[in-house]
C-alpha cells in the first residue's frame, strides 16, 4: 500500500523498534507452532503495527491458555520493520533461518509481492495487512490469504449497499494516484453499470493533497449521490466533505478499511458526520457481542476500546488456527502445500464472531464486510447493514 506520505502527516504514538516474543521461552518444540512477523511498529504505520503486533500476541496467549491448537503450543515473533519492505525482507529471512516457522504475518502489500518465490520455497503460509486484489490470486499467490475482502471487493461491498438502499443512484470514485488507490477503480465501475448504478465521474488526487478546490468543482458539476473514496487514510476526505457541505451537495461519503478505524474517524471530528464505510470486523463495541464469544474474550482482557487493527491481529491467529485444525485433522503435515489444500476445502469457517457470519475462502479473501456509519454525538461507528456477502 503506498500510503507513506498519508500516514506521515498523521500524529499517533509510536513504539520503539523491538522484537515481541509471546509462548514458551524455553526451547523450540518439535511439535511447537511458530508465526513469525514483519511488523511496522515504528515509522508511518506504526499506528496500526503497534495493534496489528498486540493483537496477535494477546491471541497467542489465549490460545495457549487453552491448550494451544490441537495440543500443540504456539510461539510468536515479531520484529519491527519500520514499514520498509526491503526491512521485511531483511526479518522474515532472520527469522525463518534460524526458527522452524508455519505462519507469517507480513506489513504491506509490497513486500507480500515480493516474498511469495520464498514463502513457496519454504513451505510457509502468510497472511497480512494487505487487502490488494492482485495478492487475491491462488495461482500466483498459493502462500498467501486474506483477512477480509480484498480491495475491490470492499467497493462491491459498498455498491450493492447502495443499489439495495437507493436503485438507481449515482456513484462518483475519488481515489489516490497510486496503486493502492487505482486497485479497485476500474473493477468498481462494472459493478455499479451491473448493478444499475450511474457512474457520474470519477476523480483522481495526488496521495495526502491537501487542495481539492478544483476536484470538489469536479465534484458539484456531477452532484453524485454517493462518492467512493479509497486510497487514503485520512487526508484529503475531510476537505471533500467540508467543500461539497459549503457546495450544499447532498453527496453521501465512503471509505474502506483503513479509513475506518475510529481514530481515524475521531481525527475528522464534526466533518465524520454520517461517513460511510465498510468494516469486515466488529468494532471493540460492538452491541451485539453476545454473538460474538471472541470479541467477549478480548474485551475481558481489555476494558478499553482496541483498534479494529487490533481486532485483525486476533483474526489472523484465530484463521491461521483454523487453517492448522483442518490439516492436522485431515492427517496432513502441517507445511504451506498441505495448508493451502486447506483452504480450498474449508466451508462454514467461524472466527468467534468477530467477523460477523460464518464463511468459505474465495480464491484468497473472505468477500464478507459490513456497513457502518459515524455517528459523532455517540462517538462511536454504528452499523446500518447486516453481514454482505459478495457472490
Amino acid at each position: 500500500m503506498s500510503i507513506r506520505k498519508q500516514l506521515a502527516v498523521m500524529i499517533w504514538p509510536v513504539a520503539a523498534a523491538a522484537m515481541m516474543v509471546a509462548g514458551s521461552a524455553g526451547a523450540q518444540d518439535k511439535e511447537e507452532i511458530v508465526i513469525g512477523a514483519s511488523v511496522p511498529m515504528t515509522g508511518p504505520f506504526a499506528f496500526a503495527g503497534i495493534q496489528f503486533n498486540r493483537g496477535i500476541n494477546d491471541y497467542v496467549e489465549w490460545v495457549n491458555s487453552q491448550g494451544g491448537i490441537r495440543g500443540r503450543q504456539v510461539r510468536y515473533i515479531g520484529e519491527d520493520t519500520g514499514y520498509d519492505a526491503d526491512q521485511s525482507v531483511a526479518v522474515f529471512r532472520r527469522i525463518t533461518s534460524s526458527e522452524d516457522v508455519t505462519f507469517y504475518f507480513g506489513d504491506s502489500t509490497a513486500f507480500q509481492q515480493s516474498i511469495e518465490p520464498e514463502l513457496e520455497r519454504r513451505d510457509i503460509l502468510m497472511t497480512g495487512a494487505s487487502f490488494a486484489s492482485e495478492i487475491n490470486n491462488p495461482e500466483e499467490y498459493p502462500m498467501q490469504f486474506l483477512l477480509g475482502p480484498d480491495y475491490g471487493e470492499q467497493v462491491g461491498i459498498l455498491l450493492e449497499y447502495i443499489a439495495d438502499e437507493n436503485p438507481g443512484a449515482s456513484v462518483a470514485f475519488i481515489h489516490s494516484d497510486t496503486e493502492f488507490g487505482r486497485d479497485p477503480i476500474e473493477g468498481g465501475k462494472k459493478m455499479a453499470e451491473d448493478l444499475g448504478l450511474e457512474v457520474a465521474t470519477t476523480i483522481v488526487t495526488p496521495p495526502g493533497s491537501a487542495d481539492v478546490s478544483a476536484a470538489a468543482l469536479e465534484l458539484r458539476r456531477a452532484r453524485p449521490d454517493y462518492a467512493i473514496m479509497h486510497g487514503y487514510v485520512l487526508s484529503p476526505i475531510p476537505a471533500f466533505i467540508e467543500q461539497a457541505r459549503q457546495m450544499r451537495l447532498d453527496t453521501r461519503f465512503m471509505g474502506t478499511i483503513y479509513t475506518m478505524e475510529q481514530g481515524i474517524i475521531d481525527q475528522m471530528g464534526e466533518t465524520a458526520e454520517g461517513f460511510l464505510g465498510v468494516m469486515p470486523y466488529r468494532y471493540y463495541y460492538d452491541e451485539n457481542a453476545d454473538e460474538a464469544p471472541l470479541l467477549q474474550t478480548i474485551r475481558e482482557m481489555h476494558d478499553e476500546y482496541q483498534a479494529t487493527t487490533y481486532t485483525q491481529g486476533w483474526v489472523a491467529g484465530i484463521l491461521m488456527q483454523r487453517i492448522a485444525e483442518h490439516t492436522l485433522d485431515a492427517g496432513r503435515e502441517l507445511n504451506g502445500t498441505n495448508m493451502r489444500k486447506s483452504i480450498e476445502e474449508m466451508e462454514n469457517i467461524d472466527t468467534g464472531g468477530l467477523i460477523g457470519k460464518k464463511f468459505s475462502f474465495s480464491g484468497n479473501s473472505i468477500p464478507v464486510g459490513r456497513i457502518y456509519r459515524a455517528d459523532v454525538s455517540e462517538g462511536r461507528m454504528v452499523p446500518v447493514s447486516d453481514w454482505i456477502e459478495l457472490d
